[in-house]
């Protein structure tokens, strides 16, 4: 099979195409290293995704990128250095591939930053979102994953989160182009019947992870010794999952969707289970052995309170199971984040 995964140099894209590859499928890999972080570390995502030597010789942006495509293609894989804004630009890659799937992972992540920025975060988590689509109606290409988000709920009193719940009422412009994104995919599936299903991520963790996400951002600041921004009272709450139980749904939706028709689906993928910011900065001491300095803050606009889904329709549908505990996931990333 080949799969076109958007993202795919990114945190949870690189463990995914990893995976494909490893199960011997081809992967076409369109990412557009956007400097939301620094581009070396997708460069390095993307070399671990290939299983190839993370040692690069950084010069520039462009370069380097050109570099990285030259060197990472194969008869698998194809990197291609291209934003999804740019229909003309993915239109090219539909005409050169036969593409049997779509994992769609692109997007402008940050609550706190698409406040800053919105209409940006419209252009690419909708606009974007709705090239793939035209370009899957003209090319016939009729299975497609897109990621959602936990932030879809904003600050849903009701837990856990349903996937039947209202999501009508989201508290940033980052959580309003997921809910925009996942009702023009059921447009999208009726009018022109692409079979569909919008995976909600809950606030996902491990290797890689995007280094201005707080797990990554605590862990670095404690370990160089310096104090970390605490926002709020420390019981604000996430349903942390681990990138492999995330894999594991994604790979399993992609099952589903092969062996189904007429479907259109939206499904939480978590680990059912509450942690704390008291609770997650506690475990990430005990793996570092060094205590943390707080520098306590006042709650941000757009963060919600707390997340926790309820992943019985992931278990029911695609036999979903996330088999990592917070505990044992916290120390493999800090293994990971001392290593690297």
């Amino acid at each position: 099979m080949t799969y076109l995964v958007t993202g795919g140099s990114g945190f949870i894209g690189s463990h995914l195409i990893e995976k494909l590859l490893r199960n011997g499928h081809s992967v076409i890999n369109v990412d557009n290293f956007d400097d939301f972080y620094n581009y070396q570390i997708k460069i390095k995502n993307t070399l671990a995704s290939i299983g190839k030597n993370s040692d690069f010789d950084f010069s520039d942006k462009e370069t380097d990128i050109r570099h990285l495509m030259t060197s990472s293609q194969s008869d698998r894989y194809q990197l291609y250095y291209q934003d999804i804004r740019d229909k003309n630009g993915l239109e090219t890659i539909f005409k050169h591939h036969k593409i049997d799937l779509i994992i769609h992972l692109a997007a402008l992540a940050g609550v706190r930053t698409s406040i800053e920025r919105p209409l940006e975060y419209e252009e690419v988590n909708v606009r974007g979102t709705m090239n793939l689509w035209e370009l899957c109606k003209e090319f016939n290409v009729s299975k497609f994953v897109c990621a959602s988000s936990s932030s879809v709920y904003g600050n849903n009193e009701k837990t856990p989160f349903a996937e039947t719940d209202n999501v009508d009422h989201p508290i940033s412009p980052y959580a309003a182009t997921k809910k925009s994104s996942e009702i023009l995919g059921h447009v999208y599936h009726n009018l022109y019947q692409i079979d569909m299903i919008q995976l909600r991520f809950f606030t996902v963790y491990g290797p890689r992870q995007r280094p201005d996400l707080a797990i990554h951002k605590f862990t670095k600041l404690i370990s160089d010794g310096q104090e970390i921004p605490f926002y709020g009272d420390g019981n604000t709450a996430r349903d942390y999952t681990y990138i492999d139980d995330i894999i594991d749904g994604i790979m399993k939706s992609i099952v589903y969707l092969e062996n189904h028709s007429g479907v259109y689906e939206i499904i939480n993928l978590g680990e059912n289970e509450v942690v704390t910011l008291s609770e997650m900065l506690a475990a990430i001491e005990k793996a570092l052995g060094i205590s943390a300095t707080r520098k306590i803050l006042p709650m941000q606009p757009g963060d919600v309170l707390k997340t926790n889904a309820d992943i019985t329709k992931a278990k029911t549908l695609i036999h979903y199971k996330p088999d990592t505990d917070f505990q044992n996931g916290i120390k493999k990333f800090v293994e990971w984040f001392l290593r690297k």
